[in-house]
């Protein structure tokens, strides 16, 4: 073949390359990202994964992975657990610590770089193709660089336009795509977070236990999760408190006796929940995980949230794909947002009611987790994926009983707080969060 003749093919497949229609396009590879990927791909579909990042990348996250993020995983994933937690420590703001064991493993303890970057590696297995360095700007559905009413065109920084008859954003809690479909949020939380490397003898007096601490602010609390030789150490308050965070993030730290260690990463991150007639969809692009502000309310949980909803956007970009019109287009969208609303939205509207009720009787809830079992037990149950938020209120009538009853517990300053009341027998030291161990409930 001629030198001539090569290059002209050399020309057609470039404008072949430029003219692709991709059946699905996901715009972030992170949990939602690489399972809405994954759900398309096995489906048989052309599939690109667009990230802005090089893989892997850190992500301000505690890590834990409990039974509905474990079960919504692709067949034969191996999950990269640092530790198995047994056993939760529960305290208010340092004080009435106290903690509770179980027999089996509550939920694994994951590094999200090492988590993400094997997701995406099974999507890639399944067929899709990954593409870092990818920074999207916005997407089109009408105008000059769409050809046709069943395409979508993705515009790259630059200008490089990337076409598909299906889009599905995953691009975080800042995500352009959802801006693009209308998201919209009523509750914004800052997390602030620290990987603490920790020495041996340190690291032992935490494996296998959690700490989680009721914080000083409304709705605020704090954690720490180990990894073995690292300690991952947090904090979440409604957003509005940047210097009351921080400053509970350095007390903790210093009541734990961690204050002497230098952290190999500090972070923070916006987490956000969508409001309950926030759009899922606009045309032929879906939204997914911190995208669509899908996450638990009360504990701000996103990684279950992320890779159930992740792999629901998959399964209905690919419906929408299919589509021959904007009609069928429509239905589907709508298909895919009654799935996402009768199941995590159930859950989210429990939380929302969770956290309202936490906000104000913040001692009644540490009350209750650490001295009445069968509380504990449904905390057990929500953790290891045998039950959730929504199935608990719907098939236990004392559940949702007792949902309705702090529904209507009265705020201000006649509502008395039931620390001191209800913690009868769960108070502790400091020592016990020093790493000592502590007073021990059997689950």
């Amino acid at each position: 073949m001629s030198s001539e003749n090569s290059s002209a093919d050399d020309v057609r497949r470039a404008a072949d390359d430029e003219q692709r229609v991709w059946d699905v396009v996901v715009v972030g590879a992170g949990p939602a990202g690489a399972s809405a990927a994954y759900a398309a791909a096995v489906a048989g579909r052309s599939v690109l994964l667009l990230e802005k990042a090089e893989l892997p990348r850190y992500k301000t996250c505690g890590g834990g992975i409990i039974g509905p993020s474990r079960d919504s995983l692709p067949p034969g994933f191996e999950l990269p657990f640092k530790d198995r937690v047994h056993a939760v420590t529960f305290s208010m703001d340092g004080r009435f610590a106290r903690t509770r064991r179980s027999r089996q493993m509550l939920f694994g303890l994951i590094n999200r770089p090492e988590f993400d970057q094997q997701l995406v590696e099974h999507a890639q297995k399944a067929g899709a193709e990954l593409r870092t360095g990818a920074t999207v700007s916005r997407v089109e559905q009408h105008g000059s660089a769409v050809p046709d009413r069943r395409t979508v065109a993705v515009v790259l920084q630059g200008g490089e336009t990337v076409l598909a008859r299906a889009v599905v954003g995953a691009d975080g809690s800042a995500s352009r795509i959802g801006a693009h479909v209308g998201v919209k949020l009523d509750q914004v939380d800052l997390g602030l977070e620290v990987e603490i490397p920790v020495p041996d003898t340190v690291a032992e007096d935490w494996q296998g236990r959690v700490l989680i601490d009721w914080g000083p602010m409304p709705g605020s609390y704090g954690w720490v999760f180990p990894k073995g030789d690292t300690l991952t150490v947090g904090v979440i308050s409604a957003r509005g408190e940047g210097a009351a965070t921080k400053r509970y993030l350095e007390d903790f730290i210093a009541r734990l006796g961690l204050a002497g260690f230098e952290p190999a990463i500090s972070s923070g991150h916006l987490t956000r929940c969508r409001a309950d007639d926030s759009p899922l969809s606009r045309g032929r692009v879906l939204v997914c995980g911190d995208a669509a502000g899908l996450l638990e309310p009360w504990t701000r949980e996103g990684i279950s949230f992320a890779l159930r909803s992740g792999r629901l956007a998959g399964e209905w970009a690919v419906r929408i794909a299919e589509a021959h019109d904007a009609v069928d287009a429509r239905r589907q969208a709508l298909n895919y947002a009654f799935a996402i609303k009768a199941g995590l939205g159930v859950e989210m509207s429990v939380g929302k009611r969770l956290l309202a009720a936490f906000e104000r009787r913040p001692g009644m809830f540490h009350a209750a987790l650490t001295g009445f079992r069968p509380v504990w037990k449904a905390f057990m149950g929500i953790t290891r994926g045998s039950t959730t938020l929504g199935e608990l209120v719907r098939s236990h009538p004392l559940a949702g009983r007792a949902l309705s009853v702090l529904d209507r517990t009265p705020q201000g300053p006649d509502a008395k707080d039931a620390t001191d009341t209800e913690t009868t027998g769960a108070e502790g030291t400091d020592a016990e969060l020093r790493g000592a161990e502590p007073r021990i409930a059997e689950g």
